[in-house]
């Protein structure tokens, strides 16, 4: 973990110069998410662009594809907005990182939110990626999703059953759950229930499983399907009074979830902003690092804690990086 540590702070203190060009008279970028691009990382994003000079309606024009959950659209997505000629892809998620990299080999695209992408495949390399795709990961691998089943065990110290909610379309899950979510939980001495869920009309029947087979608290994993619209799991969970755990601050903040433990990921898409200015103005996708989180944050909500009947730990509270009352 050490050596990820050093390779971050490696990482974060490359500039992102480039041998100068003309930036194009007006930029089009193509955006592609997994579920919905919406919510505080994407307002950033626009906001960073702003900030550098990019204003849509003036000098660059942003076009939006969403697959609403739908993973299997997303080539035909990816196609339209290729069809436009855009001068740089920004790919939220591994559906949508990996379905860009298909398309295209030349066109300059930036992935978001992707927690390995070497497993992925979209880069062999996280200081010099090569080829025309770089990044920004959401966690360092290793050991994230035993922390995150550490903190919800903590959050429920009784809960020695816990339900995961994970997809078999997200390849990440597939690499990761074995090397570190299963391990974490034999650590613990936990029980997991794994639920499949691969299209958002899963989600209500497998926190229905989750309650029929009495879990005692439920595991989110990260996958915008999990996490768009944001209340969607929050209110399933608190039907059930449920304790629940997500990636995204958004679920919480907005759609009333327990607690969320995960990136800054608003800084995320403000580096995703800066990673486009740098490409605009001549910068190749293989020169720039990837970039990793130096910090994560958890968040707490204590009007869901009371409203499922849960007194949140001392502990919890005394690390918390925000705390909704």
């Amino acid at each position: 973990m050490r050596a990820w540590c050093i390779l971050t702070i490696l990482l974060w203190s490359v500039p992102l110069d480039a041998d100068a060009q003309t930036p194009p008279a007006t930029a089009r970028i193509a955006l592609v998410c997994g579920v919905r691009c919406e919510g505080s990382g994407y307002h950033r994003f626009r906001q960073g662009l702003r900030d550098l000079g990019w204003i849509e309606g003036r000098n660059l024009i942003v076009d939006v594809r969403g697959a609403e959950g739908r993973v299997e659209r997303l080539p035909a997505l990816v196609a339209e907005l290729l069809d436009a000629k855009p001068n740089v892809i920004v790919a939220v998620s591994p559906q949508p990182a990996r379905a860009a990299r298909n398309a295209t080999s030349t066109i300059p695209t930036i992935f978001v939110a992707v927690a390995d992408p070497v497993a992925l495949g979209l880069v062999t390399n996280l200081a010099r990626p090569g080829g025309n795709i770089t990044g920004l990961t959401t966690v360092v691998p290793g050991a994230f999703m035993g922390k995150l089943l550490a903190l919800l065990r903590e959050a429920v110290p009784a809960a020695s059953h816990i339900a995961v909610l994970w997809s078999s379309k997200n390849p990440l899950h597939v690499a990761l759950i074995p090397k570190e979510l299963l391990p974490a939980a034999a650590a613990l001495g936990v029980k997991l229930r794994m639920l499949d869920v691969t299209e958002p009309d899963g989600i209500a029947p497998a926190v229905e499983t989750a309650v029929r087979e009495q879990a005692q608290a439920l595991l989110v994993l990260g996958d915008p399907m999990f996490h768009r619209p944001f209340g969607r799991i929050p209110e399933l969970a608190l039907r059930a009074r449920l304790p629940a755990l997500y990636l995204d601050r958004d679920v919480v903040v907005i759609g009333g979830g327990l607690l969320s433990y995960g990136p800054d990921w608003d800084l995320m898409f403000r580096r995703a902003a800066v990673y486009v200015d740098s490409i605009l103005k001549g910068a190749k996708p293989g020169d720039l690092p990837v970039e990793q989180p130096t910090k994560y944050k958890l968040v707490l909500n204590l009007k869901t804690a009371k409203a499922i009947g849960l007194a949140m730990p001392t502990t919890l509270l005394t690390i918390a990086d925000e705390v909704i009352e």
